[in-house]
């Protein structure tokens, strides 16, 4: 339960050994406050707003020294977001700590992609010190795991994990990151948020998922996404590895919105975004909870209703396809018009949207597209979607020409749009027997038939 204090202090030592440590001063002293925090706990376990009001408490003093996210205009916002991040991230960093390897290989994962995301490193800048910073937390968390991958001998508690999470969040905020970035809004907003994904994914969905069947955020469980993984059949090993590799992705993606240019950028996160949308989807699916064991608990009236309504996935589908819809056909202007031609036929493209996603959508719920069963999606499904986007396309054709008369737009755009929406709408369907069938193929190697 003490591996934690191996990580700290040894980070915290080589940092100050090896590198100008005043430079990084208050974010050091702060880890080393949250750790402490953290140690204690594991002693004597504190109640959770204890430990949130000193989590607040040293992300305001990270504000007072000028550690900031610069995302919006205005520094009132900018400093709340700030504060919300780094509490996030050092929460989300300890509720992942459930399982074996999990949350110290995803803190490597991490670790590596904001290192890389430093390249080129001016070795006449400050950017040094943050490496090094990095670089010595990798080297601590990498010599933890060796004994806390599965089966594990050792264990980073509260006081390992917070601090991570701490250090990690705390470090993002270094205007060394935020220069590496371009200008836009996208890749300042999205490119820390990818790069440390799982926690921030893991923490969203069990929050949610406890909070929809009545039970409360701050009471542990194993309702995870690693524990889910494994409710479907999964080793251990196997649910962390599922994790790590989905975090290798997100910080592929992080890192590589910082050198494409706009266009690809907005495309890249939100064919990602939409296949983290369905994985959720998947993974919420999974009947953790014991429902009668809620209704005995006395749960609000609100919650079965709410609860009914998760495992219904019309509701899901259709905003899932309202999605897909949108990122086609934006997709589909973004190959036609090119930067700068792009920025002047948006106007044209937001007024249509609307028309597009409502023809298409009716096309879908009297096509028939929300009666078959994800797990069971077959080639009559692919015909079915096939017919229903041809469909959708020329009934959204005929409303631009009646209400714009087709003026200044493209038909090359509504042939990219049907090919894009096909191609996506097959593949999140398919998704669900995919992961069905490796279910399966997975049951059939642990068994050794």
């Amino acid at each position: 339960m003490f591996g934690g204090v191996a990580i700290a202090i040894a980070t915290i030592a080589c940092v100050i050994v090896f590198s100008d440590a005043a430079s990084l001063v208050v974010p050091l002293s702060c880890g080393a406050v949250i750790f402490l925090v953290g140690l204690a706990d594991d002693i004597r376990s504190f109640r959770p707003n204890t430990k949130l009001v000193v989590q607040i408490a040293l992300a305001s003093v990270l504000l007072v020294f000028g550690y900031r996210l610069d995302w919006t205009e205005s520094l009132t916002l900018s400093s709340v977001l700030t504060v919300l991040w780094v509490v996030g991230i050092t929460n989300a960093f300890n509720l992942l700590d459930n399982m074996d390897g999990l949350c110290a290989g995803i803190a490597i994962i991490c670790t590596a992609t904001l290192l890389f995301g430093l390249s080129p490193i001016d070795a006449t800048s400050t950017t040094v010190t943050t490496a090094i910073v990095l670089v010595v937390l990798l080297g601590s968390v990498a010599g933890f795991l060796v004994y806390n991958f599965h089966p594990a001998s050792i264990f980073m508690g509260d006081s390992g994990s917070m601090f991570i999470g701490f250090m990690l969040s705390a470090l993002t905020l270094q205007p060394d990151l935020s220069e590496t970035t371009s200008g836009s809004l996208l890749s300042i907003v999205a490119a820390p948020v990818l790069l440390l994904l799982v926690p921030i994914f893991d923490t969203t969905l069990v929050t949610a998922s406890r909070l929809l069947s009545g039970r409360s955020a701050a009471v542990g469980g194993r309702d995870h996404s690693s524990h889910r993984l494994v409710a479907i059949g999964l080793s251990e090993r196997k649910a962390v590895g599922v994790l790590w590799g989905l975090a290798i992705l997100a910080g592929t993606v992080g890192i590589t919105i910082r050198s494409v240019n706009e266009t690809w950028s907005a495309l890249l996160v939100m064919l990602f975004l939409v296949g983290l949308i369905v994985f959720a989807v998947y993974l919420a699916r999974i009947r953790i909870y014991d429902e009668d064991k809620l209704h005995k608990s006395g749960t609000s009236g609100f919650t079965p209703v709410v609860s009914d309504l998760l495992h219904k996935v019309a509701a899901a589908e259709v905003l899932l396809d309202f999605g897909l819809v949108s990122l086609a056909y934006y997709a589909a202007y973004r190959f036609r018009f090119p930067d700068p031609i792009f920025s002047l036929n948006f106007p044209i493209f937001m007024q249509s949207l609307p028309v597009i996603v409502v023809a298409q959508m009716f096309v879908f719920a009297i096509g028939g597209g929300y009666r078959g069963v994800w797990r069971y999606f077959g080639l009559h499904d692919v015909l079915a979607f096939g017919r229903n986007v041809v469909v959708g396309t020329v009934v959204a054709q005929l409303g631009v020409l009646y209400l714009y008369r087709f003026e200044s737009y493209s038909r090359a755009v509504f042939a990219f749009y049907a090919i894009l929406l096909f191609v996506l709408l097959t593949a999140s369907r398919a998704s669900f027997r995919m992961m069905r069938s490796l279910h399966i193929v997975s049951e059939i190697a642990d068994s050794g038939l």
